[in-house]
């Protein structure tokens, strides 16, 4: 069985959760990292023996309307998924399900579902820290119980996740601005998962396109790019509430 780590993880805590699981389930695995732009998703010639976690940010409820059309494009030729939705503290809602329709219609065959929880990619004062040490413990836990059930022979005939259908309406996102301490030294145009920074202006960003991944505030090298304070203490105020507390990781198999 091969294990392939399938990621769209823009600022890194979808990353370090997918990680987490996929080391756990087995010694050796597979990277696809869903952000590359130029990488082919239907590429990947899987088979049925396979198992793929296959992890998201949760986007205001949702998964990430890039990973989405990414994810379309995996042929999963009867392997095994494990989907896994990560979010900053306030709720996942209607990723996990979305994910999982997303999957089944590629071929996959749904075996176990994974919420956790990151370090918000916005508010970073919220979950700060995770996944933290107990966390990883978990997922590693996690992990393991995954790889058990890709490997026996009675797998889960219609895996339950929360959610709904139809899904969860998507408003207005925030979208990066641009400090004059900007270097142009394109180190975002090069990351943006959809190029909608132009390489020979990279102060610059093409607002219809911008998916507000906040990939490109979290690799400026010289903190130039940025949501708008004021804006974001407008945010603060309003989601505060909802973002306090500690929550759990949690399975579903």
């Amino acid at each position: 069985m091969s294990i392939y780590n399938i990621t769209f993880s823009p600022t890194g805590g979808t990353q370090r959760v997918s990680d987490c699981l996929c080391s756990a389930a087995g010694e050796e695995f597979i990277q696809i990292d869903l952000t590359d732009r130029a990488f082919d998703p239907s590429a990947i010639a899987l088979s049925e023996n396979d198992l793929c976690v296959v992890s998201v940010p949760s986007f205001a409820g949702r998964v990430p309307k890039t990973a989405a059309q990414r994810i379309s494009l995996l042929k999963g030729n009867g392997a095994k998924a494990a989907l896994v939705a990560v979010y900053g503290n306030r709720a996942y809602e209607d990723t996990l399900i979305e994910l999982k329709t997303l999957l089944s219609e590629s071929g996959f065959r749904c075996i176990a579902a994974v919420a956790a929880i990151a370090e918000h990619s916005m508010l970073r004062q919220y979950a700060a820290g995770r996944p933290d040490t107990q966390d990883m413990a978990e997922l590693q836990q996690f992990g393991r119980k995954i790889a058990e059930i890709a490997a026996s022979d009675s797998l889960p005939a219609d895996l339950y996740v929360p959610g709904n259908i139809p899904y969860r309406a998507i408003g207005a996102f925030l979208k990066p601005i641009v400090a004059d301490s900007c270097l142009s030294c394109g180190v975002c145009s090069d990351m943006c998962p959809v190029g909608a920074i132009p390489q020979d202006h990279p102060g610059e960003t093409m607002l219809d396109q911008c998916i507000s991944c906040m990939r490109c505030i979290s690799v400026c090298p010289s903190g130039a790019r940025m949501l708008d304070p004021a804006t974001m203490e407008a945010v603060n105020g309003r989601l505060g509430p909802l973002l306090s507390g500690y929550k759990k990781n949690e399975l579903f198999i």
